[in-house]
This record gives structure tokens, sequence and C-alpha cells, in this order.
């Protein structure tokens, strides 16, 4: 083992050091697969589902990272859609399974952006026809929502204390199965940035362990420098000096 390697890896314990203490206050995450461009964080926000009415077998529904997306599945048999800001036809799953989305709806242009910042063209009207279009064939909706995350990059005034758990507000998402209305309910809730779960004095601790390792090593290699006569057996000569087994 060479000085170079030992003083090498000394660099590398100390510079990983402070890099894992930042860490234990970031939360670990899935990137987010959602089209959004323009994504806000996410992190300190939850929205929940609370209620789907009307409740049927095969109607499934659920949120996707933290409150980015809705996820819809539909195996009622019926044609499930879901109603944009304005009341109009935004998407709808079939019975067959065929997913499809309304071009006229201004909500399939908001959604694009994560802030809604866009220009919805003049064709997209909550009075104008149905342009429905086929987008999937799977029997599950995912789409953007405004209605179930915080419209702002700025601090929601109900947050008071960012350590604490804060309910934002209620939301609803109109849908209809079949001829039957109904809504999905939920709430947005603003959390705390949870820390590792690896307490720091652990962390101190290998540090301190690992670099007295090191120190060991370099004390053994010094004195084996420095030593008296060959032992017993010892096979050093002049022409060949004796060599280290590690």
């Amino acid at each position: 083992m060479s000085r170079r390697f030992i003083t090498a890896t000394l660099c590398a314990v100390l510079l990983a050091f402070p890099a894992t203490l930042k860490a234990q206050g970031n939360p670990v995450t899935k990137e987010s697969d959602s089209p959004i461009n323009d994504q806000g964080s996410n992190y300190n926000y939850r929205s929940n589902i609370t209620r789907v009415a009307p409740r049927l077998p095969g109607l499934h529904l659920e949120v996707l990272e933290f409150a980015d997306r809705l996820l819809l599945s539909n195996r009622t048999g019926q044609t499930v859609t879901v109603y944009g800001y304005q009341g109009e036809p935004y998407a709808r799953v079939l019975a067959s399974g065929a997913v499809e989305v309304n071009e006229h709806s201004p909500a399939y242009f908001l959604n694009q952006s994560f802030y809604a910042a866009v220009n919805v063209p003049p064709s997209a009207s909550p009075s104008a026809k149905p342009a429905w279009t086929l987008i999937d064939r799977t029997g599950q909706l995912e789409w953007h929502d405004h209605r179930i995350h915080w419209m702002s990059p700025a601090l929601p005034p109900q947050v008071k204390d960012k350590g604490k758990r804060t309910k934002i507000f209620a939301w609803q998402v109109p849908i209809a199965v079949g001829d039957k209305r109904g809504t999905v309910d939920g709430q947005l809730f603003w959390v705390p940035e949870q820390g590792s779960k690896t307490p720091v004095g652990a962390i101190v601790a290998l540090v301190l362990i690992i670099l007295a390792g090191l120190a060991l090593v370099l004390v053994v290699r010094r004195r084996r420098r420095g030593g008296g006569p060959p032992g017993p057996g010892a096979d050093a000569t002049p022409e060949r000096p004796a060599q280290e087994a590690w």
C-alpha cells in the first residue's frame, strides 16, 4: 500500500463526509416522468384523496409524485369522464379501455404547464363541441390537474411554521361514471422535509474509525522502514531488500 494511495483515500473520506452530512436534510425522491416542463418542487406538498363518488368496483384513483398528477383506472364497464376547470368534458376512459382527451377543452392546454403559463387558443372553449383524440388503450388516464397542487412557487400563507404539517386546502375534481355525476375529493398538505434515518453520530463514528485505521497503517509502515536487524529466517540480503507482504 503506497503513501499516495493512503493520502488519496484520506482526501476522499474527508471530501465525502460534508456531502454526506448535507444529504441528511434532502429527501431522496424518484424523478418525475411528468410531461410538465416547468414543474416546481412538490417535495413539501402532499395531496391525498379522501373520497371518490360514485364508489364503484373497478374505479380506482390515486395521486402520483406527491401532488403532481392523478391516475384513473377504469374497469367499471362504463365510460368515466373527467371534467375541466370550467365544467367542460376534458378526458374520458371508455368501457373498452380507450383513453381520449378533448382538444377543445381549455384544460387540455392549461394542464401542459405546471402553473398554467400557456396561451389557450380560441378553438378551446367550454362551449365548443368536444374534439376527442385517442391517446391510449390501457384503460388508464394519467393527467396533471391544477386543482390538486399549490399554484405558485411562493410559500402558501397558511404555512406559518415550515417544520409543521399544515393543511393548505380541500379540493374537488368533477367526474361522471356513465350518466352518474360525482367528484374526486382530496386535501393538500404542506409537510416538513424529512431527514435521513441514519444518525449523524453514526456517520461521524464511521469516518473516525476509517481515519484511525489509515493512521495506524502509516505508523506501521514508518516503523518497518526504520526497523532493526532482520530476525531469524529473514530473507533480506544487500542485493535484495525485504519486501512487505501488503
